[in-house]
């Protein structure tokens, strides 16, 4: 039996802003669908991912802010680091690991994300 990690909840306090950071920030929007005043969901995907997040009203009970480190795995953590900052993502530099090249960044509520260059020790 095959079990697959497809959709993630990531709190926000205002969900056009979160959409815009996350659209801005590379993921691609999937959905967006009011339902009623109290259930509206927004599905956003990073490219080439398998995995999704969805944000939205009635969609969580966690606060907003409180998903933190979620991650995704990139071929070069130097090239995602300026695609970042050209689309006007706050991200730190480069942070050099024996199990990998990462950076850090948080969307407007603090919901934080890793950015993971996978190293494989002896190769490279």
């Amino acid at each position: 039996m095959q079990m697959r990690l497809e959709l993630i909840p990531v709190p926000v306090t205002d969900v056009d802003r979160a959409k815009e950071f996350y659209v801005r920030a590379g993921f691609n929007a999937d959905h967006d669908q009011t339902v009623h005043e109290g259930l509206r969901f927004v599905q956003l995907t990073p490219p080439g991912s398998a995995c999704s997040i969805c944000l939205g009203i009635g969609i969580t009970q966690m606060e907003p802010g409180s998903q933190q480190g979620l991650q995704m795995v990139v071929g070069d953590a130097d090239a995602a680091r300026e695609v970042l900052l050209a689309r006007g993502i706050e991200v730190g530099d480069v942070d050099e690991q024996p199990w990998g090249r990462f950076l850090y960044f948080s969307d407007p509520d603090g919901n934080s994300w890793a950015i993971q260059e996978i190293v494989i020790p002896g190769q490279g």
